[in-house]
């Protein structure tokens, strides 16, 4: 009874305080010290701070720590390096993932065709598919429908599933094994152990928050059918490289993306006009233009929802991207790796322009002609348009002033960030230097303003204790538990920004079990040290104001520092205190 009471004073304490800063009244207050503007920027250019980072910003100076992380290349990242180098995905292409890590559904259709299935096996499959060809919808892809979706431990199959059959079951489990292959969920699970790793051990602090804040804006949901073997690529070969470019060179990047041609169905889009013959298994499924793309392109990754486009510009933008598709968006089988040969089954899962289903007439996006006969150009002048366009600007503007400032973005330095985006000719590095040096960047009111998302909650907290961590499935599960499942976000505009969205009394109940599970050594993979907060002998006052010192530098108000202090008790206190002040209001800013 003690401690519920203790969580439903915290969770009192939090509900007050963890308010969106722009709702509350504010008064204008003095600057900030050396001191805060270092724990700042620390805690927005990155995940916050590990012990001695402050000293070490401090040393190196401000400014040229902020140039410095705008120019991850030349920061050495050897031992964020090697905490991922045994993560195997990282370095597969998406071929080799098809093979390695193969769908199911997939492998069972290949091993009939090899005749490597028991006769009454093959008959049930057949009848099975029969069944399944009257009910499923025509639009609905084979492979999909045949998939075997991913089954915990012990979960009974679907009915209707191919694999709930004991022998199906038996026969992929000796072929997986006999052939050294994975099952296909640990691609997602060691891409996000990889995206939890850089986060806590890279120097490169800037370049992964970036990473996060792309990966959000041109969101792709793992759970959609290839996109779980397209994932790795788009982080390596899309978002990685292109965090800190030019907008222009990232947005066409993720346009003949793989993962985001899938995830919103442009590799499918094809001309009416386009022969029959000349159309993939896939297209043939689903006749003629799809708008998806086209509307999410202008909606969510540059002119935003008032943008000035129509619903004309959402047609003409999905005449240009037809023929933008996948070679063997799934894999293919045995069969088509046979006609096609080796360079065929090497090149599975990447990105082609196939000009015969193209729509190659004229079109207008924007009040732009694109004249006839463009092919592959149509799409890239597109993309060249949206880059460019003042509305962009002021939308990418705005949601890197919202990450980085505040919920509620100032309209006078938006305005000025626009510009410089616009100028640069979208370059991130100018545009997020225009946002760090700028007075509302570093003003009181923007200092610890800011919810942590469950990811950098979960971050944040691991560097701040110097914890280690193998960034596995524990660390995953409460990422998850608490709102934010990496790569989980069913639609495209992904996960919300603003306070309102993580400030609710579930969310922050989960927030302080995770803040007592770290402090508790309780999340698998996870360890934490905290003899290195305290030493010799101390009263509960003194654990408590030496980790606050250590978590917080000191700055907690004492409304809640003396809550806390009637929450603790004589067992464990050092373990019971950290775990609090991890679940308060204080910690959930940055």
């Amino acid at each position: 009874m003690k401690f519920v009471a203790a969580i439903t004073l915290t969770l009192a304490i939090a509900a007050q305080s963890l308010v969106p800063v722009t709702a509350q009244k504010r008064t204008k207050a003095p600057g900030l010290t050396e001191e805060q503007r270092v724990v700042h920027v620390l805690n927005r250019l990155g995940f916050g701070a590990r012990p001695g980072d402050v000293e070490r910003v401090k040393a190196l100076g401000l400014e040229n720590y902020i140039n410095q992380q705008l120019n991850p290349e030349k920061i050495a990242d050897t031992v964020a390096e090697n905490k991922v180098r045994d993560l195997q995905i990282l370095n597969m292409t998406t071929a080799e993932l098809y093979e390695k890590y193969p769908q199911p559904g997939q492998l069972l259709r290949q091993l009939q065709a090899r005749g490597m299935l028991p006769a009454d096996l093959v008959e049930a499959r057949e009848n099975r598919v029969k069944g399944a060809a009257k009910s499923t919808p025509a639009e609905m892809p084979k492979d999909d429908a045949m998939a075997a979706p991913e089954m915990k431990p012990n979960q009974v199959p679907p009915a209707g599933n191919p694999l709930e059959n004991e022998k199906y079951r038996k026969v992929i489990q000796e072929y997986y094994r006999e052939n050294g292959l994975q099952q296909p969920q640990r691609i997602i699970a060691e891409l996000q152990a990889s995206r939890i790793l850089r986060a806590v051990y890279s120097e490169r602090q800037l370049q992964e928050v970036m990473v996060d804040f792309w990966t959000n804006h041109f969101n792709v949901f793992a759970g959609k059918g290839a996109d779980r073997w397209l994932l790795p690529a788009y982080d390596r070969d899309t978002i990685r490289p292109n965090a800190m470019s030019k907008f222009s060179t990232l947005l066409q990047a993720t346009a003949q993306s793989p993962a985001m041609l899938f995830y919103l169905d442009n590799f499918q889009s094809v001309s009416p006009n386009a022969p029959q013959r000349l159309r993939a298994p896939q297209q043939q499924q689903r006749r003629g233009i799809n708008e998806n793309y086209a509307r999410e392109l202008m909606e969510l990754h540059t002119l935003g929802v008032d943008g000035g486009y129509t619903q004309k510009d959402v047609q003409e933008v999905a005449r240009c991207f037809t023929g933008w598709t996948i070679f063997q968006p799934r894999g293919g089988g045995a069969a088509v790796n046979a006609m096609m040969g080796e360079a065929g089954r090497r090149n599975a899962g990447t990105f082609f322009f196939n000009a015969r289903v193209h729509d190659d007439g004229e079109k207008t996006v924007l009040g732009h002609k694109i004249p006839a006969g463009g092919g592959i150009k149509d799409g890239l002048t597109v993309l060249d348009i949206l880059a460019h366009h003042p509305s962009t600007a002021k939308f990418i503007a705005t949601k890197l002033v919202r990450h980085f400032v505040a919920d509620n973005p100032p309209a006078s330095l938006v305005d000025r960030v626009a510009a410089v985006f616009t100028k640069s000719d979208g370059d991130i590095r100018e545009t997020l230097k225009a946002i760090f040096f700028s007075n509302e960047f570093n003003s009181k009111e923007a200092y610890r303003a800011k919810i942590k998302r469950p990811f950098e909650l979960v971050v944040s907290a691991i560097r701040t204790l110097g914890a280690d961590t193998n960034g596995g499935p524990g660390t995953h599960q409460w990422i998850a538990r608490m709102g934010e499942p990496l790569y989980g976000f069913q639609t495209p505009n992904g996960y919300s920004d603003a306070a309102e969205s993580w400030v609710n009394t579930g969310g922050l109940l989960e927030r302080m079990n995770f803040g007592l599970a770290l402090a508790s050594n309780r999340i698998q993979g996870t360890r934490v040290d905290l003899g290195k907060l305290t030493s010799g002998e101390m009263n509960q006052a003194r654990v408590m104001d030496e980790s606050l010192k250590t978590i917080l530098a000191g700055e907690i108000s004492q409304a809640t520092r003396e809550t806390l202090l009637k929450q603790l008790d004589q067992s464990d206190p050092v373990t019971k205190v950290v775990g609090l002040i991890l679940g308060t209001p204080e910690f959930q800013r940055q």
